[in-house]
């Protein structure tokens, strides 16, 4: 792909995904919000969470493009490597994980991970943006260009170590409110739910050697961008 429709598509992405961002700060509820909701706000949800680091990849990749527009090769250099650090560690791995963990749960049970109450809250195209486009835009940027894999240990461990962060800030929110961020945790003994963060860890790491493999078997092993 030309470096001109690539610069215009990642300007596209990243427009999207802030407008996506912002809209959900937008939505307001009729009832008051509970502690749970109303501590740290959206942040808590790994999806709000996603959207902004969607919109960070996608800047960061329009201005590398930019920058190999405008023949700054050093500078894009540095950039091009963060970008291809940022897509393969966490954005492919988290959109990945956020749309068939999502759906995987809504078919099983909405009520666990999107009560039925939402939907006068939160528009469908809305809830569509957050769960459902983000794959196939994962996908697309693997079939656009090349991305560089760090070390597969390197890879994991910092995948590993911002998964922990965020079962972290999970746990934090529930010793503060007393409340579980998703209503499915409630349902796990102690034991049961570490059995679940151990499981949804493994899911995550799986997505991102899926992304690993689909880059290698497009793109093969020395072409990069």
């Amino acid at each position: 792909m030309e470096i001109s429709t690539l610069a215009m598509y990642h300007c596209l992405a990243f427009v999207w995904y802030f407008f996506v961002a912002y809209s959900t700060t937008q939505v307001k509820a009729e009832e008051p919000p509970s502690e749970v909701f109303r501590y740290g706000g959206q942040w808590k949800y790994l999806t709000v969470l996603n959207l902004v680091l969607q919109a960070v990849f996608y800047g960061v990749s329009f201005l590398a493009d930019v920058l190999r527009l405008i023949k700054k090769l050093r500078c894009a250099k540095c950039v091009i490597s963060s970008r291809d650090l940022l897509f393969s560690v966490l954005a492919f791995p988290v959109s990945t994980f956020v749309s068939i963990s999502f759906w995987t749960l809504y078919t099983y049970n909405r009520e666990l991970v999107y009560p039925k109450s939402l939907d006068g809250v939160i528009p469908l195209w809305l809830n569509h943006a957050m769960h459902t486009a983000v794959l196939p835009f994962a996908l697309l940027e693997i079939l656009a260009l090349p991305h560089r894999y760090p070390a597969k240990k390197k890879g994991l461990i910092l995948l590993g170590f911002v998964a922990l962060l965020y079962i972290s800030w999970v746990l934090w929110i529930y010793s503060v409110t007393g409340e579980w961020v998703y209503p499915l945790f409630a349902l796990f003994s102690p034991f049961g739910l570490a059995a679940f963060f151990a499981g949804s860890l493994a899911i995550v790491i799986s997505c991102y050697n899926f992304g690993e493999f689909l880059n290698r078997m497009i793109w093969g092993q020395s072409k990069f961008s």
